[in-house]
């Protein structure tokens, strides 16, 4: 015999365990992993430990992308001499020369990396772009955000988290 299940019971239920399986992203261990950049140089992530590191996820045709690039271009020039930097990871089957011209265009200042699409990038699942991972200066992620990013959001994010460490 099956019982039926409404939703008014079960979704509130998915709603709780979907925020927490994003939510619950920090590792106990740093993380490290090693991606081209668009002149085919590898980049390591722990390279730049010792700071917060903003790891975005994103593709050329995906208009929240383009939306928060400003706010990751400032957010990173503001912040790559002292205590931040972000690496932009290009989600995309794009040819590199197109590439190239579009972080031109868009006056993108940040390391852009290259990764092939797929369910999962290096640090996790991607549910959807803009995906962003926020790795703490010792090199554990501690945040995700599915969705759109601020420099203000994430300088919030930065401030609760190290005084969270304390």
């Amino acid at each position: 015999m099956r019982t039926h299940i409404s939703p008014a019971r079960w979704l509130p239920t998915m709603a709780v365990i979907l925020i927490a399986m994003i939510g619950t992203t920090a590792c106990a261990e740093p993380v490290d992993f090693e991606l081209p950049d668009v002149k085919g140089v590898k980049h390591k992530l722990s390279d730049y430990r010792g700071k917060w590191v903003v790891v975005n996820y994103w593709a050329t045709w995906c208009p929240p992308c383009l939306e928060e690039l400003p706010e990751l271009v400032i957010f990173h020039e503001t912040h790559k001499d002292k205590d931040a930097v972000v690496i932009g990871i290009n989600f995309e089957e794009v040819d590199t020369d197109k590439l190239k011209k579009f972080i031109d265009n868009y006056s993108i200042s940040y390391t852009v990396l290259r990764s092939a699409p797929g369910p999962s990038g290096v640090l996790g699942s991607i549910p959807g772009l803009p995906t962003s991972f926020m790795i703490n200066p010792k090199g554990e992620v501690v945040g995700k955000q599915v969705g759109q990013v601020t420099g203000k959001s994430i300088e919030k994010f930065m401030g609760e988290e190290s005084g969270s460490a304390k």
